[in-house]
């Protein structure tokens, strides 16, 4: 078109009927806002979550207050082909995650993980471990034979009912604690939540401590022959771990008793000030 106007001087509306074009469709010029900034900030997060869809792209966008189509966030997202590829052979660890600063007391941060076990006619079953970095508490072992992002949310909520709500939250990148599920808890509590790098479990250093014990004392030592047995033992060994059991990173001090004098201090030096 432009080049039979400009190259051969036909007129606008001879050069669009040689075409089949309607004039209207020529001069027709697109009405759609800029979304540059969207799109570079949606490549951002790409790159930083590689293994989310646009779907909880859109979540984190929202919540920095981007607010976009989901329609045209998956085109956009189609166009820029930021599609999550199917991984093929083994897990590799890929990329970093920002350091964290160790918490200076209690209810700072809470790191969670799964660990897996059978029960004595082999149906297995999963433990949702969370716990507290400072203190070393161990604040749940949360016993099913399934545990789906929207239950470890409910989990979380009755944590915080209980102690309230921790600065951070740290876990691997598991779906569970990917799901949309936890990625509105998120928004919705503000709370803000470290995923480590993937295959780097020793960035969850604490949690692994705890499962490493766990495992030792507690699920190596007992035959569960039901559900409602595994949760007795297991939360027996739980308020032993919390109130008996010495743990030599605390001086030689229980969790509870290490928590304590944390609170104590803590009141102590407000008085003071």
């Amino acid at each position: 078109m432009s080049w039979a106007i400009e190259t051969k001087g036909y007129s606008q509306r001879r050069a669009c009927a040689l075409i089949g074009m309607h004039p209207r469709t020529y001069l027709y010029q697109s009405q759609r806002s800029d979304d540059a900034a969207m799109r570079e900030r949606l490549k951002a997060l790409a790159n930083e979550r590689r293994r989310f869809g646009y779907r909880r792209l859109h979540i984190l966008l929202r919540r920095e207050g981007i607010e976009v189509n989901h329609k045209k966030l998956f085109r956009v997202y189609r166009e820029e082909r930021l599609t999550v590829r199917r991984r093929g052979g083994r897990k590799r660890a890929i990329g970093t995650r920002s350091p964290m600063t160790l918490p200076q007391g209690p209810n700072q941060r809470w790191s969670l993980d799964f660990v897996s076990d059978q029960l004595s006619d082999g149906r297995r079953f999963r433990v949702l471990v969370v716990v507290d970095d400072f203190t070393r508490e161990c604040l749940a072992l949360v016993v099913d034979t399934s545990l789906s992002g929207a239950r470890v949310a409910r989990e979380l909520d009755s944590l915080i009912a209980q102690r309230g709500k921790p600065l951070m939250v740290v876990s691997d990148n598991g779906t569970e604690l990917t799901s949309r599920a936890i990625l509105e808890w998120q928004e919705d509590r503000r709370v803000e939540w470290h995923y480590i790098a993937p295959g780097k479990p020793m960035q969850n250093g604490f949690v692994e401590s705890l499962n490493g014990r766990f495992r030792d004392e507690c699920l190596n030592e007992h035959l569960f022959r039901s559900l409602p047995a595994a949760r007795r033992l297991i939360e027996e060994w739980r308020a032993d771990y919390n109130h008996d059991r010495p743990h030599t990173s605390l001086g030689g001090l229980t969790p509870n008793e290490f928590a304590t004098r944390s609170r104590q201090d803590h009141n102590t030096n407000r008085v003071q000030l």
